[in-house]
Formats: C-alpha cells, structure tokens, sequence
C-alpha cells in the first residue's frame, strides 16, 4: 500500500513539477488597451520585438487586432492566429475594406483625400483591366479597347466619373473560347497587385496596398519586416515593372536575362531596350509620378495611358512657360500631410512648390530665390537642383512633351 501511496506521490509531484516547467516558459503575458479600441489585447506578449509598423500607424492607438484580426485574448499562438486577416498581410484586397476601411482611416471621403481604398480597387494595378481590354480587342472577342473586365468586379459612382464607366465585370476565363486569349488566361495574370507573384526574389513583393507600401520583403514570413513606408524604392517598383517583357505570339512572359547588380542603377532600373534620360534613372518611380497616377484617382479606366499624365514639363516647363508652382498659405493643404508622412522634407507655410497640370502638389520640391527648383528624394533624400527650360536655348517645340521627344536630344547611352 506504501509503495502505491509512494508512487502515486511522485506522480503527481512529476506532474506539478511539468506543470510549473510548462509555465515557467511561457512569456508573461504582455497587455495593450489601444486607445481607438479601449480593448485589452495580448499580442505583444509574443511580438513585442516587432517595430512600429509605421509613424501613422502607433501600436499605442491602433494594437494590432483592428487591423490584422486574431483572438485579442489568446495567449496561444495558434488560437491568437486563427482569425487573422490575411495571414500575416491585412493589406490583401481580399480583406483591406475589413481591416484598413472606415471614414477615418482608408475608406473616407475623397474630399478628405481618405478614399484610398476605393482608388486602389478601381485603378489599373487592381483590375488589370487594360491588358485584359487589350487582349480581348485583338483578338475580336471585344469591339473596341473599352474596358469591360477587370479581375474582379468593380463599381464606381456613376455620377461623378469622368472616364463614363461605371463598373467592370470579373473576367471569367472559363467563358472564352479563343486560344490566345486562354493563353492570357493561364499564363499572363500575374501582374495586378492581388497576384501572388511569380517565383524568385527578383518578384518578392506582397499582395494589395503591401505589394508596394512593404519593400524588402524576403524575410517577411519570418516576421521580420514589419513596415508600411512611402519611401517606396524604384527596386520595389521593379518586383512588377522590369522583370520582362510578355511575349503576345506565344502568350508567356519572357524574364529579363541579364542581371545587374542592384547598386548599378544605370544599368538595373532599366531594361537594356529602354531609352532614359539621366533624371529618369537617377530618381526614384516615385519622385515624378504621382499617387493619383500610381495608386487611381477612383475612376475606372481602359488603360494605363489614360492615368498617367507626369511629363518632362511638369517639372521643367517648356521654352515659352514655366513649370506650374503654388505658394502653400493654407496649413491644412494636403502637401503638408504628405511630407509628414515622408518627412525628407521641412514644409512651411510661404514655401512655394511646383505642382501638376491637375492641381497635385509635388510637395518635395519648391522653388528656391534665385529662380531654380530643388526636388528632395522621397526614397533617398538626396537633393537635386536644377533650372527650367525657359531660358536654356533648348528648341524642342514646347507642345509635344513626349519622353521619345526629349530622349531624341538627352538620351543616355549605356
């Protein structure tokens, strides 16, 4: 009987002993009650070595659960992770309304510059609707360019559009008969933002707002990198633009055979068929195009031609007319919040900066006193100076800004 009670003794102490083992190891639970949500959440117990994701997103505000979902009170990892958005990227389209939507944040009004998301679903990145309408005219199952399908079906306020369509229908490959355009279908899908991107890191990116907002992202399933930015690199703008080239005789896309150091700007940011100018490749995509023209304006359209609309005078004017600038009076003017987003550059009221034909500002410039213009790197910060056109003895006719047009005179040769 002695030995039975004796066993069962060290038994159970074996037991509490596993028990106080188990427990000993668990990290002590870490509570955050962020202040959009005034609910407690435990996730930093497990993650409290990741950075803040970004200046406008504090974890002291938004926690995590908001936007990436999950069971606040677990403290298991695969109970906390069940209910996430997205994985590890809530920024996916698939469920960006649910996580980064709302009148406040993403989903607001355009009036407000808030509208992001509904600008992202419609805009061509999203819906890939050019090349869809491309193929679909060339190949005679549509009339014109005009597009009508877009990867996933989206809709836009029919009173305010300026393009006049109101909305695409999801392009359903298992309706079409023609071989080339099953051909698309199968092997030329993979170049909206809501694509899984194609083997090899020289594709690396994530899905929706990530695919361009979270550059560097071949650890990021470690959890590694956990960043959103505006000082998007031109490499990230290479993930999807200047890998290859499709080849529309046999419907493949056909990878760039060279490979460039990443450092070699001259000769990576380019593909070797390109003609460039020495701004063109010494910048960043994101220092002469837009986010009207990179992430929509909220309308549909056909094409990417019909969006972008940054040429060489916007910045340099042309022989008879100076580059458009605004003196900034209002501290509510968008510029301001954008160059505290990107804070390469110290706005101040009185500044004047140049801004597009379409009013936007290009808030990391301005005019300096003695009539030059400087423009600050969004990705680098790096400072360039340089003069206007007007003045210059340049000949070019002052209407066609094509860049064939200025490349015929400043063209660098590789």
């Amino acid at each position: 009987m002695k030995r039975f009670i004796a066993l069962g003794s060290a038994i159970l102490l074996l037991a509490v002993v596993a028990a106080w083992w188990t427990n000993s190891r668990q990290p002590k639970p870490i509570v955050l009650i962020p202040t959009l949500t005034g609910k407690p959440e435990y996730c930093l117990t497990c993650h409290s070595d990741l950075r803040e994701i970004s200046p406008s997103h504090p974890v002291k505000t938004f926690g995590c659960v908001i936007c990436h979902g999950g069971e606040p009170l677990a403290l298991d990892a695969n109970l906390a992770h069940s209910t996430m958005r997205g994985g590890a990227n809530p920024s996916d389209l698939s469920v960006v309304q649910e996580s980064c939507g709302g009148s406040n944040c993403h989903s607001g009004s355009a009036a407000d510059n808030n509208d992001h998301i509904q600008r992202v679903m419609t805009s061509v990145q999203s819906t890939y609707a050019g090349a869809i309408a491309n193929i679909l005219y060339t190949f005679g199952v549509e009339p014109d360019l005009t597009a009508r399908f877009g990867i996933h079906a989206v809709t836009d306020d029919v009173i305010t559009t300026t393009t006049g369509l109101p909305a695409l229908q999801v392009f359903d490959p298992t309706k079409q008969t023609n071989p080339s355009v099953l051909k698309f279908a199968a092997n030329c899908l993979n170049c909206h933002i809501n694509a899984q991107p194609l083997p090899g890191s020289q594709f690396d990116r994530l899905t929706g707002c990530a695919a361009c907002h979270t550059p560097d992202v071949e650890s990021f399933p470690k959890g590694q990198i956990h960043e959103l930015t505006t000082a998007i690199p031109y490499t990230q703008c290479n993930t999807c633009h200047n890998r290859g080239n499709y080849d529309l005789r046999t419907m493949t896309f056909v990878q760039r055979t060279d490979q460039p150091l990443p450092t070699d700007r001259l000769h990576n940011y380019y593909q070797p068929i390109a003609q460039f100018t020495k701004c063109e490749y010494t910048l960043d995509c994101i220092d002469c195009h837009t986010r009207t023209e990179a992430m929509g304006d909220g309308d549909i359209h056909s094409n990417m031609k019909q969006i972008q609309y940054i040429q060489c005078q916007t910045c340099h004017g042309t022989p008879t007319q100076l580059p458009q600038t605004k003196t900034l009076t209002d501290p509510n003017d968008i510029a301001f919040r954008l160059a505290q987003l990107n804070p390469v550059v110290d706005l101040k009221l009185g500044d004047t900066i140049l801004v597009t034909s379409k009013g936007e500002p290009l808030w990391n410039t301005r005019v300096l006193p003695d009539g030059t213009y400087q423009l600050v790197g969004k990705a680098t910060g790096q400072v360039f100076t340089f003069k206007p056109v007007m003045g210059s003895g340049c000949t070019q006719n002052g209407i066609d800004q094509s860049s064939a047009y200025c490349h015929t005179c400043h063209s660098v040769q590789r």
